[in-house]
């Protein structure tokens, strides 16, 4: 027992340093990526109900193809496909610079891609569940479009779009750990190498096991304390 604890020491005989650096690039390629598919969804939702026929086309083409790719494959074509592209379009300026994409870049990228075709149509379904005659009785009472949708249309978008974007965030802090295929030292990678090289798989990947279930739990505690932050109208109503 003391040597298995022994091997989650810190320092060169224990391995309790790797994983939490890699728990800690874990937590910050979550909190990198989900902003971004965050602003991105919004904006492929707002562009399947735009007037523009060529927008609604590019959008509903862009959800098909992320929500349709696997994302380990999306990873591997961001990662060789986007660094390949940048050098090509660097190359046109300069024949000395060399471009290296990061592989939590290409992961943050790649995995906020995916997360905004998912979530674009969360936030799609909760703009529809607003009723229209709200955004045209603000536009009677003399408010401009975005005016309507800072005022009237976003607090019950959180509302109505909060639960399944949270089940999406989720299932976003469970897909971080594909990037170790990038060699990132996150903290499936950094339990991996441990394994290798102790040939302790239980001790190390129960260790990986609950420093994810520690995050859900952290990230559900934050997801009911929003979810009773966005309610509070319609509980006060109720009462």
């Amino acid at each position: 027992m003391s040597e298995l604890l022994g091997l989650l020491s810190y320092g060169d005989t224990g391995w309790g340093d790797e994983l939490l650096a890699g728990f800690g690039i874990t937590i910050s390629l979550f909190l990198a990526t989900l902003p971004i598919g965050l602003v991105l969804g919004f904006a492929i939702a707002l562009a399947k109900r735009s007037e523009n026929w060529p927008l609604r086309l590019f959008a509903n083409a862009y959800t098909t193809v992320f929500r349709g790719v696997p994302e380990l494959l999306t990873l591997f074509i961001i990662f060789y496909g986007g660094q390949i592209a940048l050098q090509n379009l660097v190359g046109l300026f300069s024949d000395t610079i060399v471009v290296d994409l990061s592989a939590f870049v290409a992961g943050m990228i790649a995995l906020g891609f995916v997360f905004s075709a998912y979530a674009s149509e969360t936030i799609l379904a909760a703009l529809n569940a607003i009723p229209t005659g709200q955004a045209e009785a603000a536009r009677a009472l003399g408010l401009s479009k975005a005016r309507t949708l800072q005022k009237v249309t976003f607090p019950q978008l959180i509302r109505f779009a909060l639960p399944g974007l949270s089940n999406l965030a989720l299932i976003l802090q469970k897909e971080t750990a594909l990037v170790s295929v990038l060699a990132l030292d996150e903290l499936l990678r950094n339990t991996q190498i441990a394994v290798g090289a102790t040939k302790e798989p239980i001790l190390f990947f129960s260790i990986a096991c609950g420093f994810y279930i520690v995050m859900a739990l952290f990230s559900s505690l934050l997801i009911g304390w929003a979810e009773n932050w966005s309610n509070r109208g319609q509980q006060g109503a109720g009462a």
